[in-house]
């Protein structure tokens, strides 16, 4: 997918290389061969895997050194050392840079949540993609849709979110659900696992299961509340996708759905399936409140979290630091 999301650049503007782990040396060597060659100014690094490579190939070449941090959990000690060339680290949510502070100093950890082309997500065609993605699925127009979506793992809460289901049927028979995701797993246990739950709750008939989606807008468009039964969520991508399609929006209390939805979510406590139940059942009870939420996720989505505002803010942090040069 992001090779071709790349097709605008020369071929030789392009370079892969494959780091297996952290202490990726030879695969650190290359990519300061090539940062060299092309007159690199910064290389910004995504993944863990990738922070230490990254560091040795600016202290290899003239490049500045900075990472992005997208997740909650605690970087190792020895990164304190290990990227000392460090000149930026960008945080995607305020939970995450607080999270940062134990490995770098204040003033090299900066936050740019991340962004969303909001003008994509047109709330004009909501029903017009809502009513395909019914069709396309054969779920009635007229009853209502839950949907959840993220890969399918233990820390994402998709068994509570099929717990609860069980409870929210009780008050609304017809309502129907979606789960969308992927179990990277090769035994794809987790996923039999969710299924066998569906059956033997006696709800296997509400469901429908979907791998993969490379457009989103139907699945939002088509879903009356969405679901995020996270354990844990740095920011949650998938929320803000919901927020800016005008989908109203259930989550757990994760530290990325206070930070994206403000007061404009009903947020339940984490791994409390009754709790999730009941505000899923209250928001699709009142047409108003859903409505109310829907419009400020919305204006809030597009005011705090689209994508120009994003490469805005990233650009003046690459600015800032070639200044330091």
């Amino acid at each position: 997918m992001w090779k071709g999301r790349l097709d605008f650049l020369p071929a030789e503007k392009v370079f892969q290389v494959s780091i297996r782990n952290s202490f990726g040396i030879l695969s650190a060597m290359r990519i300061a061969d090539f940062v060299s060659e092309n007159k690199i100014e910064i290389v910004h690094a995504h993944v863990a895997r990738d922070y230490i490579p990254a560091s040795i190939a600016c202290l290899a070449s003239p490049a500045k050194f900075v990472l992005t941090r997208h997740v909650l959990f605690p970087l190792k000690p020895f990164n304190r050392f290990a990227l000392k060339n460090l000149e930026r680290a960008i945080a995607v949510s305020d939970a995450v840079a607080l999270s940062l502070k134990a490995t770098f100093a204040n003033e090299k950890i900066s936050v740019i949540y991340n962004g969303l082309d909001t003008a994509l997500r047109k709330i004009g065609e909501r029903e017009k993609l809502g009513q395909e993605f019914r069709f396309l699925h054969n779920i009635p127009f007229d009853v209502p849709l839950v949907g959840t979506l993220g890969e399918l793992k233990e820390l994402k809460g998709q068994r509570e979110f099929v717990l609860a289901a069980a409870e929210i049927v009780k008050a609304l028979p017809e309502c129907r659900f979606v789960v969308v995701g992927v179990d990277n797993t090769l035994e794809k246990i987790f996923r039999r696992e969710l299924k066998r739950l569906v059956k033997v709750l006696e709800i296997e008939d509400r469901f429908l299961w979907l791998d993969w989606l490379e457009d989103t807008r139907p699945f939002f468009a088509a879903t009356d509340v969405f679901v995020s039964p996270s354990r844990s969520e740095s920011f949650g991508l998938a929320i803000l996708e919901a927020m800016a399609s005008g989908t109203p929006v259930v989550a757990t209390e994760t530290e990325g759905a206070k930070q994206l939805l403000g007061i404009n979510g009903c947020l339940a406590g984490v791994e409390d399936p009754v709790g999730l139940a009941h505000c899923v059942t209250t928001m699709l009870e009142d047409a108003n409140t859903r409505e109310r939420a829907a419009a400020e996720n919305v204006k809030r989505a597009a005011s705090m979290f689209d994508l120009t505002r994003m490469i805005d803010e990233t650009e003046q942090l690459y600015e800032a630091v070639l200044r330091k040069m």
